[in-house]
């Protein structure tokens, strides 16, 4: 993936994360935390999150094939 892409997918979970609303109150999330996991040895953006309107803290996990994938520039940087 080139960073134009790598920008474009973390750009759709936060769109995910401002259009999924709180369970509790109906408010919207906001990323409080933001980190990096691995869930059955595959890595993970993790987004921790609180509801604006009552607090709700949620957890958003979303795959990120990103952390593992080369960039061609640096396979080709390695390689010669």
């Amino acid at each position: 993936m080139v960073i134009n892409e790598i920008m474009k997918y973390v750009e759709s979970e936060y769109s995910i994360i401002k259009n999924t609303p709180c369970e509790v109150c109906g408010g919207s999330y906001e990323a409080s935390e933001e980190g990096i996991g691995f869930i059955n040895d595959e890595p993970y953006d993790i987004c921790e999150c609180s509801c604006s309107e009552c607090g709700h803290e949620r957890v958003f996990q979303f795959a990120a094939p990103f952390l593992v994938e080369r960039p061609k520039e640096m396979l080709n940087k390695t390689l010669n």
